[in-house]
């Protein structure tokens, strides 16, 4: 069933006009009395119909509402290292179709691209529209936030407030992510690192700031492979499959 992002609580009759209206009406062809399903973006659905499209208007009825069954119970940000070229952009749409719940980008001592205020303000923006769009495509009920964070240390302190905060680090042997992953848990924090992963002192200090320091495999994975790779072996963990 086509579904669409609408801004606030939509009750009784909702206008879509812009993008989705056009695509209502050129690409689906939709006419009057069809459903389609609306969505707040904060999780919950809209059962909706079309009653009237005029001049690229769609006025739409709500129905219902409820729950969306799309999401998972467990809530995961992903954190990774600043990536050069369009890695960090593969990672958002990719995360937000795997259930991320937020996705934040942050500087560490490896990273080779460097984004200052300036760059953010016009990088941002592109960056959630992508986590919008992925989100709509893969039938989500929630859109991700993506930001990014001022610095590593944020990062950290950020990443430790959840139930299970995972640092993945190529140099980590012993601790295995199913061992990280025992018990129950609501909250999880993963943090992966950019091109040249992270430093043995980027590395301690994660462990002193109280995140589990995990191995990902004996295989190195590229920077935008771990991440993905990390968020799907979480939603595993948490019976999402």
């Amino acid at each position: 069933m086509p579904r669409f992002f609408v801004e606030g609580r939509p009750q009784g009759e909702v206008l879509l006009g812009g993008e989705d209206g056009r695509h209502i009406v050129r690409s689906l062809r939709m006419r009057p009395g069809e459903a389609l399903t609306l969505c707040d973006g904060q999780g919950t659905d809209y059962a909706a119909r079309v009653q009237e499209i005029t001049d690229g208007q769609i006025f739409c009825s709500i129905q219902s509402s409820g729950p969306s069954a799309s999401e998972p119970r467990v809530h995961c940000t992903v954190y990774m290292g600043f990536a050069k070229g369009d890695k960090l952009e593969h990672v958002i749409q990719k995360a937000t179709e795997l259930g991320a719940d937020r996705i934040a980008a942050f500087p560490s001592s490896r990273c080779v691209a460097k984004y200052d205020r300036k760059s953010l303000e016009k990088k941002l923006p592109r960056w959630q529209k992508i986590a919008a769009s992925a989100a709509e495509q893969s039938g989500r009920g929630r859109i991700p936030l993506v930001e990014a964070v001022d610095s590593y240390a944020a990062a950290l302190e950020a990443a430790a407030k959840a139930d299970r905060a995972l640092f993945f680090y190529e140099n980590e042997q012993a601790h295995t992510l199913t061992a990280a992953l025992q018990g129950d848990f609501e909250t999880v924090s993963i943090v992966t690192g950019p091109e040249g992963g992270f430093s043995p002192e980027e590395a301690q200090l994660a462990g002193k700031a109280g995140l589990s320091v995990c191995t990902l495999g004996r295989r190195i994975l590229r920077c935008e492979t771990a991440p993905l790779c990390a968020l799907s072996a979480v939603m595993f963990a948490a019976g999402e499959y």
